[in-house]
């Protein structure tokens, strides 16, 4: 009993070892790109047209939560989302042409990066939430509707017995 107790001891504390190292590791991999996230952000002026912006996303965030028992309106506003998302390159070429009449500094570069980010980030977050939503109800519906089948069938059988 006592070379199983050992055993079982030598065996957790290669277990730990072996999660004490991955966690050391994960740490010193992701170290770089988390100094790169928090770089971004303090690299950028936050003028009140970023907060509104920002306040913009939250305010959607709160409109799919609210309507979430409401699919029909859940659906139009998971299209617009996507629309809003597809017309980011568009948005980002008009905002590099106007940036000096809202803006310190250019942070539309061609390749859309801060746009992406900013705009197109929280929009698709916003469109999965919603999708995820859209499962969940469509699957409590399907059982409902199962449901709904066994019960007709109940009664038809019972019908067809008197």
């Amino acid at each position: 009993m006592e070379d199983l107790k050992a055993a079982m001891n030598e065996h957790m504390d290669q277990m730990a070892d072996l999660v004490e190292k991955l966690s050391a590791e994960l740490r010193v991999g992701l170290q770089p790109a988390y100094d790169n996230f928090i770089g971004f952000f303090h690299a950028i002026d936050w003028k009140p047209w970023l907060i509104g912006l920002m306040s913009f996303h939250v305010v959607l965030l709160l409109v799919a939560i609210i309507t979430r028992r409401n699919i029909n309106f859940q659906m139009c506003f998971f299209l617009m989302a996507l629309a809003g998302v597809y017309l980011a390159e568009n948005i980002n070429a008009v905002l590099a042409k106007n940036w000096r009449s809202f803006a310190g500094q250019n942070y539309f570069d061609p390749h859309g990066l801060f746009l992406s980010v900013l705009w197109s980030g929280p929009l698709i977050l916003i469109s999965i939430i919603i999708l995820v939503n859209s499962l969940i109800s469509l699957c409590y519906l399907i059982v409902r509707w199962k449901k709904a089948e066994l019960r007709h069938r109940a009664r038809a059988s019972r019908g067809k017995q008197d």
